[in-house]
């Protein structure tokens, strides 16, 4: 049986995971398999609720609950369901609501790199990518054009983040991902030791005098590779270039030296998927 509680006290508690808590908070850094996060949309939800999370409630417009959020309640019966009209649940979460349906989810602890990359052969890594459109794209991307897994540095933007799940589509919760190190010093010569140690060959995506082109053979050969993408603005850091086997262009025309880093990773992924 749905359960429906008409939002009347802003102050309730159980409100705090929408109206209060910053992401970080969700997330409890110190115990992230305590934490928690919000899944926007009923497709991300579905693709959340498939992949095994499990969810803590949700908050939704009156509207949806018969209509398009029908089919997640179906499958989450007893869940509290906090509902209101949209304009009330604008003031109360503080920015508009995509399709007017949220989620909080209970995280889980992540697998291992070994885990993720035991049958892989081509995975995405992030260094340092902190705009969560990007993170969300780039997961997407990485789903639709043949990446295995993606792997995230301890700088970079957290996936489950509200917007970045939101806009990867729910892929986050299709493709396998996990951090590579504990903290930011795991990163780059042990993260790439890591993957080298693993079979992979590592390609950074970077312009420099020793950049190969994106079609070059022998990327497309290699049996095992990484691609590594760097943070917006800045790229790459010098000693991942450094330390990567291969550092990686995309040819560009009417003087265009660089794209963002979503629309790079599509054009790396499509061209550098295993043959």
């Amino acid at each position: 049986m749905t359960n429906i509680i008409e939002i009347t006290d802003f102050s309730q508690p159980e409100l705090d995971i929408y109206a209060r808590l910053t992401e970080s908070q969700l997330r409890n850094r110190k115990e992230p398999e305590k934490g928690l996060f919000i899944a926007e949309s009923p497709k991300v939800i579905r693709r959340a609720l498939d992949a095994g999370f499990e969810p803590v409630s949700f908050l939704m417009e009156r509207r949806h609950i018969d209509g398009q959020a029908r089919e997640v309640l179906e499958r989450c019966k007893g869940v509290p369901v906090y509902t209101a009209d949209r304009d009330i649940l604008e003031k109360l979460t503080g920015y508009q609501l995509t399709r007017g349906v949220l989620c909080a989810m209970r995280r889980r602890k992540l697998p291992t790199v070994e885990e993720v990359c035991s049958s892989a052969r081509r995975v995405a890594v992030l260094e340092g990518i902190v705009d969560a459109t990007n993170v969300g794209a780039i997961f997407r991307s990485a789903a639709a054009l043949h990446m295995d897994a993606v792997l995230i540095t301890p700088t970079c933007c957290d996936p489950l983040i509200r917007r970045a799940a939101r806009v990867s589509m729910g892929t986050v919760f299709q493709i396998p991902w996990t951090v590579i190190g504990d903290s930011p010093a795991d990163w780059p010569q042990p993260g790439i030791r890591k993957l080298q140690d693993l079979g992979f060959k590592t390609a950074a995506m970077a312009l420099s005098n020793e950049s190969v082109p994106i079609d070059d053979p022998r990327l497309g050969a290699e049996n095992k590779l990484a691609i590594v993408l760097g943070t917006e603005g800045d790229g790459l850091s010098e000693s991942t270039i450094a330390d990567c086997d291969y550092t990686v262009l995309i040819p560009m025309s009417h003087e265009v030296d660089s794209l963002n880093v979503a629309a790079a990773s599509a054009v790396a992924f499509w061209q550098l998927k295993a043959r």
